[in-house]
């Protein structure tokens, strides 16, 4: 799951994952049993920001585009034993204004708005790039 969290400006939020220091991401997160894709977006959302999606009726658009990559050795005891790939599926949301956010402990270890050009920069996930320049006017940043 990737939610790329936006304003209409394209400020773009990031947080810095509390187990890679200096590695920069959008909201990210994987679903649990019986859950579907959509509820995962909004939990994850609200347990790494504080972001209530449904309490504040924001619009969680569905890209409707999925991404397939090898999942980091480090991180693959997340998954059933001998899973190496994982199949994300992109979502976004759309905020009035930049804001404070609230981080999930031990998850994250900071965050920050930046511009979309800026904030394709600093992630580390080609995907989570991908996704921020495909923004409606973020490739126009550069």
């Amino acid at each position: 799951m990737l939610v790329v969290i936006h304003t209409p400006d394209r400020q773009v939020l990031l947080l810095e994952r509390a187990s890679h220091p200096g590695y920069w991401q959008s909201v990210t997160g994987s679903q649990e049993a019986g859950e579907d894709l959509s509820t995962t977006a909004q939990r994850e959302v609200q347990e790494e920001t504080g972001i209530d999606v449904v309490g504040e009726s924001l619009c969680l658009r569905d890209w409707q585009r999925t991404n397939t990559y090898e999942i980091f050795l480090e991180w693959r005891h997340r998954y059933a034993p001998g899973v190496t790939h994982n199949t994300e599926h992109v979502y976004s949301i759309e905020l009035p204004a930049v804001r404070p956010v609230r981080l999930a402990p031990g998850e994250h270890l900071d965050y920050c708005w930046l511009p979309a050009a800026e904030a394709a920069a600093k992630v580390f996930s080609w995907s989570n790039r991908e996704a921020i320049l495909q923004l409606p006017g973020a490739a126009s940043d550069f």
